[in-house]
């Protein structure tokens, strides 16, 4: 069935750049001679390390375990040997721990059991031992996702994919639309729900095409952003809106990824643990954009050999171009909540020197949560973070990067709300 979806304003339209790979199929690239497994690709605490350098190791076998309270598995990518447990830089300007595993040329698998007509506990007990976690971005591990403090009654898998030229998503959903039938159900079963819808924006219509003729309800989405943001998706999809400080939960809804549905169904069904995604390269500094699946721990410079090369690429970017985050060179690997790799040329990055602010109140305009861009970048610069979220409401904001895009002064708004919501973190 379709659903006429609700409308929220505000947000921002930017040009899509989804044509060079929106009709191109995942192409699986061949195993990587190595990769760096992160330990943590999750939100919450790293992952514990199970094994040792030396070690050998088959595909899917689980690596490292979960640290306690929020986080989740870690399972070898590949078979192979450990080659080294290290610090690397991560691409960002910092550095992280990895599992380092040299491949071995016979690629030897070691899923778990396949389960048949499970039960609720069954695939929630399967959903951690397989590491799944949100695959649109957050990484929030779904074994505590699915097990929410409240009543449910609505599941919602997220295809929005409202971020300009990853694709990832929408090929994932045109060539494995069952098996993301499947994996919500699976979700569901474990929520105790019965109700599933599936958000989709309709620039995406083979995607919708599909969906339509399962037994899901489809709420085709105006093409917006941020309207894959979980609070504006969980409003157009049901009309209900999370009130601040809380979870989507107490709407009595759960969002998870189009990915993660997908994931789920493979743990289940064929044991498979998440050990790989799809990741969307493209920008006009790479030859021949793609859809890859790729490995976790893979290089991103295995993947830019895999699409031709790099030209005139000035930037890039881990995920889109407005929540992902600019890479320092090519340390960066694939993890769980990759989406893509931008390389982007002096024509698509903006390289201008911020100026002063003209008090235009554009970014309040287009502002998804209300909220007041400029008060908070304001107070930032003057270390006042406390009125940085009394007058700027910085504990509110989604992070989805409208107010910088639409800045006509190129103010780094976005990255002043992340320094004072960081500081108001660490304040005892």
């Amino acid at each position: 069935m379709i659903i006429r979806p609700k409308a929220f304003f505000r947000g921002v339209h930017p040009a899509g750049h989804k044509t060079p790979t929106e009709q191109l199929p995942p192409e699986r690239i061949p195993t990587p001679a190595e990769v760096a497994v992160p330990l943590l690709q999750h939100a919450g605490k790293p992952a514990l390390p199970v094994v040792e350098a030396g070690q050998a190791v088959k595909r899917g076998e689980c690596i490292a375990v979960c640290a306690g309270g929020v986080s989740a598995n870690v399972h070898a990518s590949v078979a192979g040997t450990v080659k080294a447990i290290e610090t690397r830089p991560d691409g960002r300007g910092g550095e992280a721990e990895y599992i380092v595993i040299t491949a071995s040329g016979e690629q030897e698998d070691a899923f778990l059991a396949p389960l048949s007509s499970p039960t609720a506990e069954e695939i929630m007990e399967r959903i951690r031992e397989a590491g799944i976690v949100g695959m649109g971005g957050a990484g929030f591990p779904s074994f505590i996702k699915l097990a929410p403090p409240v009543p449910v009654d609505t599941l919602i898998l997220n295809g929005a994919e409202c971020e300009p030229y990853l694709t990832c998503d929408d090929a994932l959903m045109r060539g494995n639309c069952e098996k993301i039938v499947r994996g919500a159900k699976y979700m569901a079963k474990a929520l105790g729900v019965t109700r599933i819808l599936i958000a989709v924006e309709k620039n995406k219509p083979q995607a919708i095409a599909r969906f339509s003729e399962t037994e899901l309800d489809v709420v085709p989405l105006k093409k917006q952003y941020p309207m894959g943001a979980e609070k504006q998706l969980i409003y157009c999809c049901t009309g209900r809106k999370v009130p601040l400080g809380k979870l989507p939960a107490h709407t009595g809804v759960i969002v998870q990824n189009v990915a993660t549905a997908f994931a789920v169904c493979e743990a289940v069904e064929e044991g498979k643990p998440l050990i790989e995604r799809v990741v969307t390269v493209t920008g006009g500094g790479i030859r021949t954009p793609k859809n890859l699946i790729c490995p976790v721990g893979t290089p991103l410079s295995l993947l830019a050999e895999a699409c031709g090369g790099e030209e005139n690429a000035v930037k890039l970017v881990a995920g889109g171009p407005m929540t992902g985050a600019a890479l320092t060179g090519y340390e960066a690997v694939v993890t769980k909540t990759t989406g893509g790799f931008l390389f982007l040329t002096p024509a698509e990055t903006n390289t201008d020197e911020p100026t002063p602010c003209i008090n235009c109140a554009k970014c309040a305009s287009v502002c998804p949560m209300k909220l007041m861009p400029m008060q908070t970048e304001f107070y930032t610069n003057a270390k006042q973070y406390e009125n940085a979220a009394k007058y700027g409401g910085v504990l509110a904001c989604i992070e989805c990067g409208a107010c910088s895009y639409i800045c006509p002064a190129r103010r780094p708004l976005a990255q002043a709300i992340k320094t004072a919501k960081e500081q108001l973190r660490r304040k005892p």
